[in-house]
């Protein structure tokens, strides 16, 4: 059961990069919170201020010039918005190689007009609504305005004025669509709509975030000391918190996934792959190159590896009228590619090269499909259990999902997956909104149809030996 999380994010601003860590929206007492390392601090009024001697509170956000840095702070201080999180006794005990960000948690802020330059491609529109969302979140948690007792202040009034004009805009709004909403040329008038609002309006809010980023950590390091954009680099792993007589490190390993990482993680039992990352890196080199590619799906029989790949954005698997053809081990599996049998890969151009490698089927984390993990997830939270998930745990298990129906012709999967259906709009949602809270209700409604969906994909599995 996944447990509200704190994921490290690094934020690129006048071509210098700090480091800090955000906590996606949790559930506490009943409210939903979320919240960023910082605290709120104390600046002298502007001098040309009625009373500039009255001080003025201002929340920031703690930026550090390296994860090694982040790290030492968590390890030291807990005067922070952070320090009362479920986890953060988890975080306060790792090291810089679990406190560095992803690369889908690094938001260049310097970037966007060279992103807005760009072809509206998956990527382009994924970087840019993630930026613009990472955007507003900072602007919600920073703004102070709810807390200030006067009565002049009117009730839509907020410190971040461009950040809220910004997000208001409907063309804007467009990106959490994909790359659906850039299609055609209605699709190009919007996304030349997007460069435009940026235009009026993104020099302003970066100038209001600006004003709450604290280049300093805290106080702990030199504003000059932060590496510029093309100087950041990933933290070397030297820094691990060691082992005490109390086994700390040990402890806060445990913790990591936890800690780095939001919603459920995709594959938590019942995988069969059990390689490092290194050899899976290595083998993927030979699998990108044929334009074939590993997959690995747990469903409530098992677990197995097939191969995928696209023909023409459909895609095609490893099997024979309709049915995927799934092995126990990436070795079954390529003794079964080594074979004759004819199947529908056997036509792709790439296959002989397939047939005759040494490489193993080493499928990567992003083509690692847990279908049984989900449900489980929504009956506990359906059922009351405690703890956060959110709708990212929707994202990756659907992916496979729609490649599988999709091969197999399972229109019923379709039709569940359909905009209109409740499981279709929530996973509309998490595309949208992947910090979203996963409600009670919203279980009990998905619950029984993933079950579905489990259940026809489950039928078209062939478990081979």
């Amino acid at each position: 059961m996944a447990r509200p999380s704190i994921v490290p994010i690094a934020l690129t601003l006048d071509d210098r990069t700090g480091y800090t860590l955000w906590a996606p929206p949790w559930e506490e007492d009943g409210e939903e919170w979320q919240a960023f390392l910082g605290t709120t601090v104390e600046v002298r009024a502007d001098i040309n201020d009625d009373d500039p001697e009255s001080p003025a509170s201002r929340a920031v956000v703690h930026l550090f010039p390296s994860p090694a840095a982040l790290a030492a702070f968590c390890r030291s201080r807990n005067d922070h918005d952070l320090a009362d999180h479920p986890v953060w006794p988890v975080v306060a005990g790792l090291g810089a190689a679990d406190l560095t960000p992803d690369d889908d948690h690094r938001f260049d802020l310097d970037g966007v007009y060279d992103i807005a330059a760009e072809d509206p491609d998956r990527w382009a529109v994924e970087e840019l609504a993630a930026t613009v969302d990472i955007v507003g979140r900072l602007a919600e948690c920073l703004d102070t305005t709810d807390d200030e007792d006067d009565d002049d202040l009117g009730e839509d009034e907020t410190e971040f004025e461009a950040v809220a004009e910004l997000v208001a805009k409907p063309e804007i709004g467009s990106l959490g669509l994909g790359v659906e909403a850039f299609v055609g040329r209605s699709g190009e008038d919007a996304w030349i709509g997007v460069g435009g609002i940026l235009d009026d309006l993104w020099e302003d809010v970066v100038e209001e975030l600006s004003e709450h980023f604290d280049w300093t950590g805290g106080g702990t390091v030199s504003p000059d000391g932060y590496p510029s954009a093309s100087e950041a680099v990933e933290e070397p792993l030297d820094d691990e918190v060691p082992a005490d007589e109390d086994g700390a490190a040990t402890t806060a390993s445990a913790g990591a996934t936890a800690a780095s990482a939001v919603g459920v993680s995709t594959i938590a039992r019942g995988g069969k792959v059990t390689a490092s990352a290194a050899e899976v890196a290595a083998a993927a080199e030979f699998w990108e190159a044929v334009g074939i590619l590993p997959v690995e799906v747990v469903v409530p029989d098992g677990a197995g590896v097939t191969l995928r790949c696209y023909v023409e954005d459909v895609a095609r698997f490893l099997g024979r009228d309709g049915e995927i053809f799934v092995f126990d081990t990436p070795a079954d599996l390529a003794r079964y590619c080594a074979g004759n049998e004819q199947h529908d890969l056997s036509e792709i151009a790439s296959w002989p090269e397939v047939a005759d490698t040494d490489t193993l089927p080493l499928p990567g984390d992003q083509d690692r499909y847990d279908l049984t993990e989900l449900s489980e997830v929504l009956g506990e939270v359906a059922d009351g259990a405690p703890g956060l998930v959110t709708h990212q745990a929707l994202i990756q298990p659907v992916e496979g999902v729609r490649d599988l129906a999709e091969y197999a012709g399972l229109t019923r999967v379709e039709e569940l997956l359909a905009p209109t259906a409740p499981l279709g709009r929530a996973v509309a949602r998490a595309d949208r909104e992947p910090a979203a809270t996963l409600t009670q209700a919203d279980a009990a409604t998905l619950r029984p149809a993933w079950a579905e969906v489990v259940e026809q994909v489950s039928g078209k599995l062939v478990f081979r030996g």
